[in-house]
C-alpha cells in the first residue's frame, strides 16, 4: 500500500555502498524507520530529501520490518543548524529526544511541528539556545504525558512566592515556607531546583501557551539559568535516562 506523508529526517545511517536507513518524524504515522535505496548516489532523486534535518514529502511502502521510500521531495533543509557545534549538538539532542518520546505508527502532528519550529529558531538565531532548549524539552514532555503540576504550591496552594521549588520526581511545586517546613526536605541531601517568579512564569507559559506563542518570551540571565536547570532536572528524572548528544551539548556550554 502506498503512503504519502510529510516528515523530518531525525536520524540517518549509511548502509552498504549506496543506501541509507533513516528515522523520520512524520505527521501521519509518528516515528518511522525507512530504507532509502541508492540515496547516497550523486544523481539519486532521494539524495537531498533523505539527509539529516531535511523536511520532505514522502511516498512510502510498508515493508516487513521497515518502510521503503519510493519518492521524496525536499520542502526545507535546515542548513543553519550546523553553524557551530553548540547549535548542531542541540539540534541532534532534540532529534534524539523526539525519537524517544514521539509516538510510533500514529498521528504526531504536534511533535513534528515542535521539531520544525525549534530547528527554525536554532537556524535563525532568534532566541538564546538555553531558552529554545527549555521550551522544547518541557513542551515535548507535556505532550508526552509528563506535564508538571506547576499551578500552585502543593501544600498551601500559593500561586507564587519570591522563591518556589520544583520537585523533579513528582513534578510538584513547593513554596519556600512549605519546602523548609517539610520533614522530607530536611532529610533529603539533594536540593530541589529553585524558581524565581520569572522562571516559574516561563515554565507556565511553556506548558499552557498556544503553540504559536511557545517561544515568545524572554528572561534575564539569572532566571533563564534557573529555568534551564529546573527543566533539565525534571526531564532527566521523568524519563530516567540521558542522551550522548545532551551530555556533549552541556560540555560545550558548561563553562559559559
Amino acid at each position: 500500500m502506498q503512503i504519502k506523508t510529510d516528515g523530518l529526517i531525525i536520524r540517518d545511517l549509511n548502509v552498504g555502498e549506496d543506501d541509507r536507513i533513516v528515522t523520520i518524524i512524520t505527521r501521519e504515522r509518528g516515528i518511522i524507520r525507512a530504507s532509502a535505496r541508492g540515496a547516497r548516489r550523486v544523481k539519486s532523486r532521494l539524495s537531498t530529501a533523505t539527509r539529516l534535518f531535511c523536511y520532505s514529502d514522502f511516498t512510502l511502502y510498508k515493508g516487513r520490518d521497515k518502510y521503503i521510500i519510493d519518492e521524496a521531495q525536499p520542502i526545507e533543509f535546515f542548513l543553519g543548524v550546523d553553524k557551530d557545534l553548540e547549535r548542531l549538538s542541540l539540534a541532534q539532542y532534540f532529534a534524539q529526544l523526539c525519537a524517544f518520546l514521539a509516538p510510533e505508527e500514529e498521528q504526531a502532528e504536534p511533535f513534528l511541528r515542535l521539531m520544525l519550529n525549534a530547528l527554525n529558531f536554532i537556524k535563525n538565531e532568534k532566541r538564546p539556545l538555553p531558552l529554545i532548549k527549555s521550551a522544547f524539552e518541557l513542551r515535548m514532555l507535556t505532550m508526552s504525558g509528563y506535564m508538571p503540576d506547576i499551578v500552585a504550591c502543593r501544600s498551601c496552594g500559593a500561586y507564587e512566592a519570591e522563591k518556589m521549588f520544583l520537585d523533579p520526581i513528582t513534578g510538584a511545586l513547593m513554596c519556600s515556607d512549605c519546602e523548609s517546613a517539610t520533614e522530607e526536605s530536611a532529610q533529603s541531601g539533594k536540593k530541589k531546583p529553585q524558581l524565581s517568579k520569572g522562571a516559574l512564569a516561563a515554565m507556565r507559559h511553556i506548558v499552557f501557551a498556544e503553540f504559536e506563542k511557545l517561544f515568545s518570551f524572554t528572561l534575564p540571565e539569572v532566571a533563564l539559568k534557573e529555568l534551564t536547570f529546573a527543566v533539565q532536572e525534571y526531564m532527566l528524572s521523568q524519563i530516567e535516562r540521558s542522551f550522548p548528544t545532551l551530555e556533549f551539548y552541556n560540555s560545550l556550554v558548561g563553562g559559559k
